[in-house]
């Protein structure tokens, strides 16, 4: 049950319940509404497109978890941990998460139905079991997957909170072109879909897009003179919005290596670099980013784990190439 205040009014309810409800994604909450599972007053509301009106208190029912029909798929994973609640996995670069448009297989939920079988939470609904956060596809590094209800609702009430009161960490390695002036900042710029390219994110005037807020801090920088041609940044997420890092980078004029969105402008420093650097950055097939650390409390035991990956042989051979400018 989730009630209204004047801050909702006239407000989506689509948007209403799944701003309410972080762990199930806007997507799953229209298909809930319109499969009649919302309600307010005890009337059924099937119009994702309901305004909110000061007041209203609605009930969004999750049906009974089907069993899935995706197959599982004998795909390697790097286990880092696992126990009877979740699994933590160092996902490789390439690997889409879960199903989608173009991906109906060799997804990451299919690795996991292989691996888990049915002991995988199904809060996420049929497509995405037991997935509390994602990284792109192109982004490697660690994530966290419930394997029960319980543990599901928990972490993503750590990551609807996004360590702000909680100890909850996602840790980004990020290797740019050029470097900041500074040693360390903060990029609290709003983050919305992109007004002409639906494929893209962008920052968006204050009220347009929703808060976004990363901290990054210089780790190396690369290059001969004055002006260094690249840096390796760590970046803390305070917020988690889709494509956060990419487009907070090159907001500031930094954009990833190798990033095909956000990045493009870039291209023509390959041409300045020797070999064989130019040619690992040319054939780089994604964007230099890499979740090196993730930190949550254990949902069943209390305990905060924290986990650590380095970066991947894709990513370390090109910082070593640019040590050695």
């Amino acid at each position: 049950m989730t009630e209204a205040d004047a801050s909702h009014i006239g407000q989506r309810l689509d948007r209403f319940l799944s701003e309410r409800l972080p762990q199930l994604s806007r997507t799953r909450v229209q298909a809930l509404i319109k499969e009649g599972h919302a309600s307010c007053g005890g009337a059924t509301i099937e119009d994702v497109k309901y305004r909110v009106k000061q007041g209203d208190r609605f009930e969004l029912t999750l049906p009974p978890v089907a069993a899935p029909e995706l197959g599982g798929e004998a795909i390697p994973l790097t286990i880092v941990y696992e126990d009877d609640a979740l699994i933590v996995i160092d996902k490789p670069a390439g690997l889409v998460v879960h199903p989608g448009a173009g991906h109906a297989t060799g997804t990451l939920v299919n690795a996991l139905i292989a691996h888990c079988g049915t002991s995988l939470s199904g809060i996420g609904g049929v497509a995405r079991p037991g997935i509390v956060h994602r990284l792109d596809k192109d982004t490697s590094g660690l994530l966290v997957v419930a394997k029960t209800d319980q543990a599901h609702h928990a972490l993503a009430d750590q990551f609807a909170d996004h360590g702000r009161t909680g100890e909850l960490e996602r840790g980004y390695l990020a290797l740019v072109w050029g470097a900041p002036e500074r040693t360390h900042g903060k990029i609290d710029a709003p983050i919305g879909r992109h007004p002409t390219s639906r494929t893209k994110m962008a920052v968006l005037p204050a009220g347009k897009g929703r808060e976004a807020v990363t901290h990054w801090r210089v780790l190396a920088t690369f290059g001969r003179g004055d002006e260094p041609i690249a840096s390796l940044l760590e970046c803390t997420l305070e917020t988690g919005r889709t494509h956060q890092v990419r487009v907070h980078l090159a907001h500031i004029g930094h954009p990833l290596i190798g990033d095909p969105l956000y990045g493009q402008g870039f291209k023509s420093k390959l041409r300045k670099l020797p070999e064989p650097l130019s040619g690992k950055l040319a054939t780089l097939p994604r964007q230099a980013l890499h979740a090196a650390r993730l930190a949550f409390v254990h949902p069943v035991t209390g305990i905060l784990l924290k986990f650590n990956s380095q970066l991947p042989p894709d990513l370390g051979e090109i910082v070593e190439a640019f040590k050695e400018l």
